[in-house]
């Protein structure tokens, strides 16, 4: 039996890149797992086909973090499809390498909203779904933070060490 047999994991961010690799992992150890998107549902149904063709249980769930409703709505479709939560990785991020003088106050709203408040959101949510053990929060930082490569001063404010 595998370590996460029986348990419910959101990946946010899922449909590419570290989210797809996440979540992937998860499935392998046994957990049934959300691939949470904000816009490529072509990558998370990819994502969810390799997890099922392997055996494991996953379904894709569309919703942007910034937004608390579809925050909600990601964990009502959680627990209508699996019955509980065990586990939330916070991957979802954003960003746009720009210099300083070019950054503008959208930008710094979307990277913000994504990689910070959607993070607030989603522990606060996930939080009402765990069960009488509590759960686990997995938030994912960057060491874009620790080394501050040029022209990432909005990214590496979001996913700097006090999220590590």
């Amino acid at each position: 039996m595998s370590v996460l047999t029986g348990k419910v994991a959101i990946v946010t961010g899922a449909s590419k890149g570290i989210g797809a690799g996440i979540a992937k992992a998860l499935s392998s150890a046994g957990a049934s797992v959300v691939v949470n998107y904000s816009s490529s549902k072509e990558g998370a149904d990819k994502v969810v086909a390799a997890i099922t063709g392997k055996g494991g249980k996953a379904i894709a769930v569309q919703g942007d973090v910034s937004k608390a409703a579809d925050v909600q709505r990601l964990f009502t479709e959680t627990k209508k499809a699996f019955g509980s939560l065990d586990v939330l990785v916070n991957n979802a991020g954003v960003y746009q390498f720009a210099p300083l003088e070019s950054v503008t106050e959208d930008e710094f709203h979307r990277e913000f909203g994504t990689n910070v408040l959607g993070l607030i959101l989603a522990t606060r949510e996930a939080a009402k779904y765990f069960g009488p053990n509590g759960g686990s929060v997995i938030n994912i930082g960057s060491v874009a933070s620790d080394m501050t490569p040029p022209m990432s001063v909005v990214y590496t404010a979001t996913k700097g060490p006090w999220m590590q």
